[in-house]
């Protein structure tokens, strides 16, 4: 990686645990993910903002799989 990746957004969520979930499993795969935090803790309660994951956007397709696989298993499991 060098200075000049550009990172995109992949997934949000209101929900820091969630994110580093995600985030790991897209790691799993190699991937660089970054977590970025768009929540104001002084508001917490009446506007919780969003926890964004990011990785370089030549990789976006792939991170999206990953989410969608994951996303998919964990609804069968509820199943």
């Amino acid at each position: 990686m060098n200075n000049q990746t550009k990172w995109t957004s992949v997934y949000k969520t209101i929900s820091k645990v969630e994110a580093e979930i995600v985030k790991g499993n897209i790691e799993n795969e190699g991937i660089p993910c970054v977590v970025v935090n768009k929540q104001d803790s002084s508001y917490l309660m009446i506007l919780p903002g969003m926890v964004e994951l990011h990785v370089p956007e030549d990789q976006k397709e792939l991170a999206l799989a990953i989410i969608a696989q994951q996303t998919t298993e964990d609804e069968e499991n509820e199943a």
